[in-house]
C-alpha cells in the first residue's frame, strides 16, 4: 500500500515506472478495443467491423484518430491488480447480494477473484487468515451518482470541471478529462467501503457528456483508476437545471427541453448511419467527418452506451421514456427520482432501475414530492433499487441512508430485509453500470472487491474496518500504513497516530 513519500523518492519512482513502461511497450499486446473482437477474429454478426480490425484500403494513408469506430477506446484503463498473497476472512457474517445472510461464514480471497464463499472454506497454506469475530462481511459498496475528481476538494471554482454549461448539448466532453486523480475525497470514499464509482458530469445541460467508471484505488492518473472494460454512460438531465442555466439562451422550458432532445437524437441517428454504411462498404470514398458529441450518441444509439437521466418529477421521467422508445435507445437508470414511486410500474416494465437517495426532496419545487419510502417502494415494485450519493459526504454513508429508508418502508408496511436491502448499493449498482457479472456480489469467481465492517453495516455507529479491491487491502482502519493520503495532502495533513482513526 503506498505511503508518504519524499518528492525525491516520488520522482524516482516515476522515473522508474516510466522505464518499465518503456521496457514493456515492445512486448506487450494491445487489446482489442471493448466490445470488438481481437484482431484476426470476426465481428460479431449484425455489427460494423472494426476500422483498426480491418485495415485500411491499399494505397489509402491510415485514418488512425480519423474513423468514428463503433466501441472505440482511445483512453484504455491502465489499471492493473496488485498481486497479492490469498485471503481467507472467517467468522463472520455475510451478506451476499444474493440471498440470505451466511452466519458463522467464511470467504476466500485469491489471485483477485473470490474463490470460495459459505460456512466451511478451506485456506490455503500460504493464506492470511483473519478472524472476522463475528463481524460482517458485504460486497464493495458501487456508488452509480458520483463527482468526485471533477469537482474536488478543495471547492474552489479553479477545481470546478464538472459542468461545460457552454451548450444546452455537450455530449462531446468526458468526465474522465477533468477527474483529478489527487482529489482527497478518494480515500475518504475508500474509507466509507466505496471500491467503484460512476463519476458523472452535472447536470447543467440537457446531455452532458460521458461518464468515467473508476475503481476507489490510488493512481496518478485517471486511466490507473478507470475500471477496466466498463461501458461509458451518458448523462442527460430533466427539468429545472438546463430551464435555469439556460434561460436567456434556451431551453427555458420543459417543453424547449424536449424539443432539444429530440433534435440531437436527430442529428445522432443520421450520423450513425452514415457512419455505419461507411464502415460496412468498401471504404473507397472518404469517410464521414468525425463529430465527438454525435459520434457518442450514436454509440448509445448502438447500445454501446448506458444512458443515465437526472429527473425528478414522474410525468418528466415517462416522457423521457417516451422520447427513448422514439429514437430505439433505452434508459439504464432514473437519478434522483424524487417521484419514481409513482411510475414504479412503468419503469419495472421497461427495466430501469431507480438511483435515489433516502430522503432528500423538498429543497426545490421539483423535488417537493418526495417520499422516505421511495426506495423501498421501488424495491416492492419489482425496481432495481440503487441507493446513490450525489455527495461526497453521502458517498461514504450509503448503507446508512439506505438504513434510513429501510424503516421509512416498515412504517409503511414495507419490511425489506438486510439480505436484500444490501443490493441497493452493490448488486443492483453494478446492474446500472453492466458490471454485475465481475462485482456487486459475493460469489465465486467475480472480483474480490470485499469490505469487513466493524458492527452491523446498517448502522450508524460501524464504520469499514477493512476494505480490498481484488483481493488487496487497500484499506485498514487499525493501521496508518494502510490508509492512502494523496499527493495533495502530503506535507499538510499529519499522519494518524498508530490505532488512530482518520
Amino acid at each position: 500500500m503506498p505511503t508518504a513519500r519524499s518528492p525525491l523518492a516520488l520522482a524516482a519512482l516515476a522515473a522508474a515506472l516510466a522505464g518499465c513502461a518503456r521496457s514493456r511497450a515492445a512486448t506487450t499486446p494491445v487489446p482489442a478495443p471493448a466490445g470488438q473482437p481481437p484482431a484476426g477474429q470476426p465481428a460479431a454478426a449484425g455489427q460494423p467491423a472494426s476500422a483498426a480490425a480491418a485495415g485500411t484500403p491499399a494505397g489509402r494513408p491510415s485514418l488512425a484518430g480519423a474513423l468514428s469506430t463503433p466501441n472505440a477506446d482511445p483512453f484504455p484503463s491502465t489499471y492493473q491488480p496488485v498481486t497479492t498473497r490469498p485471503t481467507v476472512i472467517r467468522n463472520v457474517v455475510l451478506l451476499t447480494a444474493t440471498g440470505p445472510a451466511i452466519r458463522n461464514g467464511a470467504i476466500l480471497l485469491r489471485d483477485g477473484k473470490i474463490a470460495a464463499v459459505g460456512q466451511t472454506v478451506d485456506a490455503p497454506a500460504d493464506a492470511l487468515v483473519v478472524d472476522g469475530g463475528g463481524r460482517y462481511v458485504t460486497p464493495g459498496i458501487v456508488d452509480t451518482h458520483s463527482h468526485l475528481g471533477v469537482y474536488p476538494a478543495p471547492g474552489v471554482q479553479a477545481l470546478s470541471d464538472g459542468n461545460e454549461a457552454t451548450n444546452p448539448v455537450t455530449a462531446h466532453v468526458w468526465a474522465e478529462h477533468s477527474v483529478w486523480p489527487q482529489d482527497p475525497q478518494f480515500p475518504r470514499n475508500l474509507a466509507g467501503g466505496v471500491t467503484t464509482l460512476q463519476v458523472l458530469p452535472g447536470s447543467a445541460n440537457l446531455i452532458g457528456g460521458r461518464s468515467a467508471v473508476l475503481k476507489v484505488v490510488p493512481s496518478r492518473t485517471v486511466q490507473g483508476m478507470k475500471f477496466p472494460g466498463a461501458r461509458y454512460g451518458l448523462k442527460m438531465a430533466c427539468g429545472e437545471n438546463p430551464k435555469r442555466v439556460y434561460a436567456s439562451r434556451g431551453p427555458s422550458t420543459r417543453m424547449g427541453n424536449v424539443a432539444g432532445y429530440r433534435a440531437a437524437w436527430i442529428q445522432a441517428e443520421g450520423y450513425r448511419r452514415r457512419w455505419d454504411a461507411w464502415l460496412g462498404g468498401n471504404r473507397q470514398a472518404d469517410p464521414p467527418t468525425r463529430d465527438l458529441g454525435l459520434e457518442t450518441l450514436a454509440e448509445v444509439l448502438r447500445g454501446n452506451i448506458f444512458v443515465h437521466n437526472h429527473c425528478y418529477r414522474a410525468d418528466e421521467m415517462a416522457q423521457m421514456v417516451d422520447v427513448a422508445r422514439e429514437f430505439g435507445y433505452r434508459i439504464r437508470s432514473f437519478h434522483h427520482g424524487v417521484e419514481a414511486y409513482k411510475i414504479a410500474d412503468l419503469m419495472a416494465r421497461d427495466s430501469i432501475s431507480g438511483s435515489v437517495w433516502s430522503d432528500w426532496g423538498g429543497f426545490k419545487l421539483e423535488a417537493l414530492d418526495g417520499v422516505k419510502a421511495n426506495l423501498p417502494m421501488l424495491h416492492r415494485a419489482g425496481v432495481r433499487a440503487i441507493t446513490h450519493s450525489d455527495d461526497p459526504s453521502g458517498s461514504q454513508r450509503l448503507l446508512q441512508e439506505s438504513a434510513k429508508a429501510m424503516a421509512a418502508g416498515r412504517q409503511i408496511g414495507i419490511d425489506v430485509p438486510e439480505h436484500e436491502a444490501i443490493r441497493w448499493v452493490t448488486l443492483n449498482a453494478a446492474w446500472a453500470l453492466g458490471l454485475d457479472d465481475r462485482i456487486g456480489s459475493l460469489e465465486v469467481g467475480k472480483n474480490a472487491d470485499v469490505v469487513l465492517w466493524s458492527g452491523n453495516p446498517f448502522s450508524v455507529y460501524t464504520r469499514a474496518d477493512r476494505v480490498w479491491i481484488d483481493g488487496h487491502l487497500y484499506y485498514d482502519r487499525s493501521d496508518p500504513r494502510e490508509q492512502w493520503r494523496t499527493d495533495f495532502e502530503l506535507g499538510f495533513v499529519p499522519a494518524p497516530a498508530a490505532g488512530g482513526t482518520r
